[in-house]
């Protein structure tokens, strides 16, 4: 009978976290890799960096979150232009955050991003 030892040693990359929070932006350039790149880092890393499974769920449920205000908003755009408000909205979020939540992750905080719907908790 063969023992597998399955400790993994975690290591500490605060710049790994960095740069999946700045992944994010690739949305504007490519249109889809904003959730694509981030959701790849978070499987393939977290069991090996310390913080990277929260700072990636909480980037896969703001990911999730914008595409599910853009998929209410468009069509509520008929309802007195209540959807225009939801998309800049939506669009001031995919600029803003990010950036704040690279900052704390530099910083060693973990991740809060408003207006976030968990779905992976």
């Amino acid at each position: 009978m063969e023992v597998i030892n399955q400790n993994i040693a975690l290591r500490e990359d605060r710049n790994l976290l960095v740069i999946a929070h700045l992944t994010q932006y690739l949305d504007f350039i490519t249109g889809f890799g904003g959730l694509i790149v981030p959701l790849v880092l978070w499987l393939t890393m977290k069991d090996s960096v310390i913080g990277m499974d929260e700072h990636g769920k909480a980037i896969i449920n703001f990911q999730l979150s914008l595409i599910l205000y853009v998929i209410i908003g468009i069509p509520a755009i008929l309802l007195f232009g209540i959807g225009i408000l939801l998309l800049v909205l939506a669009g001031m979020l995919s600029l803003i955050m990010p950036i704040v939540n690279a900052v704390k992750a530099s910083n060693g905080e973990d991740p809060s991003y408003f207006g976030t719907i968990k779905f992976i908790s």
